[in-house]
């Protein structure tokens, strides 16, 4: 569906109050995120008192929040999870000098996408663009780096990975109803969690990912060929968000710390670009090899053709659920 299902029911299972309660028996407040979602080093510095719990799914984490069953203070997400859910969830994120620090665009995330006079909710302290992922198809990728029309050939017809969500193909089409349908009938799966293994399995040729979740296998399989269209992408965001429950004061200094060498550096390695002025990313990026560096720093004309995915208006949702169904094979 377009809008997301929290499918809170059986969250709190035994593998996830295990996750929860085994992960550190300290007392203090924890960091919740999901398995790989955070650059190592950086998690690393996590100041004491606190701990990591990085062992629950989105929809676990939503659960403990809502059930005020957690220590958390601090917790990573992405914005489409979070700008999903009642902004009363989150308390401010008091960080006026950390915020000044990024460009305009990450403005409205920090609100969680609300009015310009709201409060920041959330600190957006990277993002990622889809990008398309080829193997095999070596002779495509000059069409990849014009458009999303690519995704259209014949050759890729049930051999495509696209994103679970309804709304990113949406996006990617343009909202065509025609393209939609065509897009639908390309598809082998609608599964991201699963698309690199379908990819490097051979079952798929082509796959729709955010471009942080593609990095990491750049360097160990040379098959693998990854596009940013020129013609612009979504932008998945990753978000550090207060709990509106805890009273644990924010570790300001290790928030800061992504945003300069060398965990900066570190951080455009693996593919995670947090939003600061271009001068500082290239900088940062000047020792990654080029092919990577055109990668998570590619022409600024071209990330200015990226956009953000605020939530739909309810007619827009709905209007956007009837497309998708009417474009099923």
């Amino acid at each position: 569906m377009l809008s997301r299902r929290l499918v809170l029911q059986g969250a709190l299972a035994a593998a996830g109050l295990t996750a929860l309660h085994g992960c550190s028996n300290r007392q203090g407040p924890q960091l919740l995120s999901t398995v790989g979602a955070m650059p190592k080093a950086w998690l690393s510095a996590l100041p004491s008192p606190w701990s990591l719990n990085d062992q629950l799914q989105s929809d676990q984490i939503i659960a403990l929040l809502d059930g005020r069953s957690t220590r958390a203070g601090l917790v990573a997400l992405s914005d489409g999870w979070a700008s999903n859910l009642k902004p009363q969830l989150w308390q401010p994120i008091k960080a006026d000098k950390l915020l000044a620090r990024l460009v305009a665009s990450a403005a409205a995330v920090s609100r969680l996408y609300g009015p310009p006079d709201a409060a920041p909710r959330a600190y957006p302290w990277a993002f990622s663009p889809w990008v398309v992922a080829l193997r095999h198809h070596s002779e495509l990728v000059q069409a990849a780096a014009q458009s999303w029309e690519v995704l259209l050939e014949p050759r890729l017809k049930g051999h495509l990975v696209l994103p679970s969500s309804p709304r990113i193909c949406i996006e990617l089409m343009g909202a065509d109803p025609r393209r939609v349908r065509q897009l639908r009938a390309q598809a082998l799966a609608y599964d991201e969690a699963q698309a690199l293994n379908l990819l490097l399995g051979g079952d798929a040729q082509a796959a729709v990912l955010p471009l942080q979740r593609l990095v990491p296998l750049l360097r160990r399989d040379p098959r693998l060929q990854v596009v940013l269209p020129a013609s612009g992408a979504p932008l998945s965001w990753q978000l550090l968000l207060r709990p509106a429950s805890t009273q644990e004061p924010l570790p300001l200094s290790w928030m800061e710390q992504i945003l300069a060498p060398p965990l900066l550096s570190r951080a455009l390695q693996g593919g995670w670009v947090p939003p600061l002025p271009r001068p500082e990313l290239e900088a940062a990026a000047a020792g990654l090899p080029l092919s990577l560096r055109e990668l998570v720093l590619p022409p600024a004309a071209v990330l200015q053709r990226c956009w953000s995915l605020p939530p739909l208006p309810q007619e827009q949702r709905l209007q956007w659920q009837t497309l998708w169904d009417a474009a099923a094979p």
